[in-house]
């Protein structure tokens, strides 16, 4: 790498993402420093070990820019006034927008500092209190430079998303923004459309309410006027999508109301060749799994102690979800492993007196 990553490095925006970066990179040893409008959340990530504020005369190699998208073209092109030596990097979910803003407002030259890059890492809690320094690990983070970005400065932003831990994935802008409508926003949508029907649902259907129903809403949690800014900045690919989707649902209805079996089939196997396109483990091939299921009481220590017979039995734990149940103190437990290794986990956990199925 011609352009090492020695520091400091900026962090404009403290949030849940903005923290996570700064934690992580503090973990390598990178000195990291501190910027938001609001002074608390600074403060906060200060006391986290986050970094520390940035004073007059400091002079970051890197920038990183984590505010909401409504903010990210005017912070970034802010940044590069006033960091005249370092490359510039934003976060945002969108990266054709803010880049068509930046290229109107600033010159050519700094404009070759600046990289957009997306870490695909969040969750619906935010602030910088949710923040983690293993939010990034493992997780792909795309790095979209333009046609006139400086190779250094490239190599610079690739260079802090590995050491946050993350898988980079060289993008152009237009190809980031296509591809995150189709995997990220449009995902987000229809579970907002979904939990939106519960709003008004009645207490007793909500009664029957399980794990299905979780899975598929809980996105639909985060913030409002956080995604009502990411929608509306990429709105050309989301919408895009929502017709070809509109199109599957008239098909959809269609079916249902003509009892039509062959064409639901149809959709419902489509659905299922969807799933199996996901990338596995590590953004390798999907691997065949199975779910061990695990009976388990509501009392203090318990999961810690089924973690631990689990461990003993060798087999890697791919995924964990818990549902509870709602006329009982017991909960089910749904530990996903690779199938070869299924029998393996079963027969560990039932000499320890665990009550399993699959």
């Amino acid at each position: 790498m011609n352009a090492p990553l020695a520091g400091p490095v900026l962090v404009v925006g403290t949030g849940l993402v903005g923290t996570s970066i700064a934690l992580a990179l503090r973990a390598q040893g990178v000195e990291v420093l501190l910027e938001d409008r609001d002074p608390q959340h600074v403060r906060t990530a200060h006391q986290l070990d986050a970094g520390r504020p940035l004073v007059e005369g400091d002079r970051p190699q890197v920038v990183v820019v984590a505010v909401p998208p409504d903010h990210l073209g005017a912070t970034i092109a802010d940044a590069l006034g006033r960091f005249e030596d370092a490359s510039v990097t934003d976060v945002g979910s969108v990266k054709v927008a803010p880049l068509a803003y930046v290229a109107a407002k600033v010159p050519a030259e700094w404009l070759a500092r600046y990289v957009g890059s997306h870490p695909m890492a969040g969750s619906e809690r935010s602030g910088p209190l949710a923040a983690t320094h293993t939010l990034f690990e493992g997780r792909p983070w795309a790095v979209t430079p333009h046609e006139s970005a400086d190779l250094a400065a490239i190599e610079l932003v690739t260079a802090v998303a590995e050491l946050a831990g993350a898988a980079v994935v060289m993008l152009r802008p237009e190809e980031h923004d296509a591809a995150v409508a189709r995997i990220s926003h449009l995902p987000h949508l229809m579970s907002v459309l979904v939990a939106g029907r519960l709003a008004s649902a009645p207490a007793d259907e909500l009664a029957l309410a399980g794990q299905g129903v979780r899975d598929v809403t809980r996105i639909a949690a985060s913030d409002p006027t956080l995604w009502r800014q990411i929608v509306a900045a990429n709105a050309v690919p989301v919408l895009c999508l929502l017709r070809e989707l509109r199109e599957d649902l008239d098909a959809l209805m269609q079916a249902v109301e003509n009892g039509s079996t062959d064409a639901l089939t149809q959709l419902l196997v489509q659905g299922v060749s969807g799933t199996q396109q996901i990338p596995g483990k590590h953004g390798g091939p999907t691997r065949e799994s199975a779910t061990v299921f695990v009976s388990i009481p509501d009392q203090p220590g318990a999961l810690a102690r089924l973690f631990a017979d689990a461990g003993e039995s060798g087999v890697n734990i791919e995924d964990v979800r818990i549902d509870h149940d709602p006329g009982r103190d017991t909960g089910l437990v749904e530990l996903g492993v690779e199938a070869s290794y299924a029998k393996t986990l079963l027969d560990a956990l039932e000499s320890k007196g665990w009550v399993t199925h699959r």
